[in-house]
């Protein structure tokens, strides 16, 4: 079987390569002729834990190809998946300019029956205006090549994006014909013989799961940061009430671990793109506004109890800061909380060195000189006047507090993700702040 991907961003270039991995061909496009050059010579552009072994190994075998031709990849193709940004538009709409600029592309060149698929998260509606384009373009060019359309949303979380492709707890697949539901069902056989569950459903259905799938998520997580933000107040501590209702089946231990805020390429972007598709069919969804206003709010909570710390004082104070991507297992700094906080800081006259283990030339390409990179963790906190724990990487789990203790000026961490024991950094002389704690135990 072969397929094409366009598109070779973190959705199209897992996709891709998993497929690879299962004995099909695949062809990735992408427009941008140096990224497909890199490609070709086994330069990765993103970082995703797996994926340059795979990608290598499957491009050594044939099986994985990369090119800018849309054109030449349609050869003998069966299903050509559609993997290019939707980046919020200035209201918070998905543009779709990218999705429907690849969907005419296919229609100038298919020359043989295919089955489309949408892989970009895509508001309800997009599949029949992939739909129409295509046909539009087949009409100018007066050709009657019949086609199917699908949609197939993707539930990859960056940093276990290789694992969930490949062992996925559901894979969604929306059609509008019986014989999109027979080629979808021969590219995914290899799932099926695991056993991984597969939904058929409508395409308008399967493009709204993917969205309140997201909002779902981001909901539980503004949800927690809220709680967490009231146990402070009434001395509660977040981390046991999360163990109290993290062990109801009915609400789960996931996603309810509270924080700086969430951020990444999808949550901030798809609650968005939903409160949008709400507004223009007249039915405002205030939850989500909700959810939204609390996540921007929460970005803040670190520096807010930095600043209160030093008596709403930060001009001149060096800060270290260990963490920069959104999440562990990433260097994607998209809407991540770091960069709110760094903004912040910096606002306040308080001048910052970061350090992240994978995101540092992501950093210099967003903030520039604007702060000082730290060669490693420790470099960040010489002679700083805080340590802000950011981003939970496993390096910054057990560090070596008696050097932290050495290497600061004021004995301060500020943990914005829980990972430290609050009694064990008491008893080593530090000051602590978490987040849904009673603010200082000393």
């Amino acid at each position: 079987m072969k397929i094409s991907v366009v598109g070779t961003g973190y959705v199209g270039l897992v996709t891709g390569t998993c497929f690879a991995e299962t004995g099909i061909t695949v062809t990735c496009v992408d427009i941008d002729a140096k990224k497909i050059k890199d490609l070709n010579n086994g330069k990765i552009p993103i970082y995703e834990p797996g994926l340059e072994p795979m990608l290598t190994r499957n491009k050594e075998k044939g099986r994985l190809l990369f090119s800018t031709s849309i054109k030449k990849s349609l050869e003998d193709t069966e299903v050509v998946f559609i993997a290019v940004g939707t980046p919020p538009d200035e209201n918070g709409s998905a543009d779709l300019q990218h999705v429907l600029s690849v969907a005419r592309e296919i229609g100038i060149h298919m020359d043989h029956p295919l089955l489309i698929a949408t892989k970009s998260t895509v508001p309800v509606g997009t599949a029949g205006k992939v739909q129409a384009a295509v046909q539009e373009e087949l009409n100018k060019r007066k050709t009657n090549i019949s086609f199917d359309i699908a949609s197939n949303p993707e539930f990859l979380k960056e940093g276990d994006a290789i694992k969930d492709f490949l062992h996925p707890d559901r894979i969604v697949i929306g059609i509008e014909s019986m014989k999109a539901e027979k080629v979808m069902k021969k590219l995914y056989k290899p799932f099926l013989l695991n056993n991984h569950p597969i939904y058929f459903m409508d395409i308008r259905s399967s493009e709204m799961t993917k969205y309140v799938a997201n909002a779902m998520l981001a909901t539980k997580i503004s949800f927690m940061n809220e709680v967490a933000n009231l146990c402070e107040r009434v001395g509660a501590d977040v981390n046991m009430v999360r163990r109290g209702i993290g062990s109801d089946s009915r609400i789960g231990n996931k996603f309810i671990y509270p924080g700086a805020g969430y951020g990444g390429s999808c949550f901030p972007k798809d609650v968005q793109a939903l409160i949008r598709i709400a507004e223009e069919n007249n039915y405002p969804l205030e939850v989500l506004k909700s959810v939204e206003h609390v996540n921007n709010l929460q970005k803040s909570v670190l520096v807010d109890k930095l600043s209160k710390y030093y008596n709403g004082n930060l001009k001149g104070k060096q800060i270290g800061i260990w963490g920069l991507s959104f999440k562990p297992k990433t260097d994607d700094m998209r809407e991540a909380p770091a960069l709110t906080i760094i903004e912040k800081l910096l606002e306040q006259g308080a001048k910052v060195k970061a350090y992240d283990p994978v995101a540092m030339d992501e950093a210099r390409r967003r903030l520039g000189d604007s702060i000082e990179y730290a060669t490693d963790q420790y470099d960040a906190l010489v002679d700083a006047d805080a340590l802000l724990l950011v981003t939970e990487w496993s390096e910054f789990r057990i560090p070596n507090f008696k050097v932290i203790k050495k290497l600061l000026n004021k004995a301060v961490i500020f943990d914005g993700r829980n990972i430290y024991d609050p009694e064990e950094i008491n008893e080593l002389g530090f000051d602590y702040f978490g987040i849904g704690k009673n603010a200082n135990i000393n």
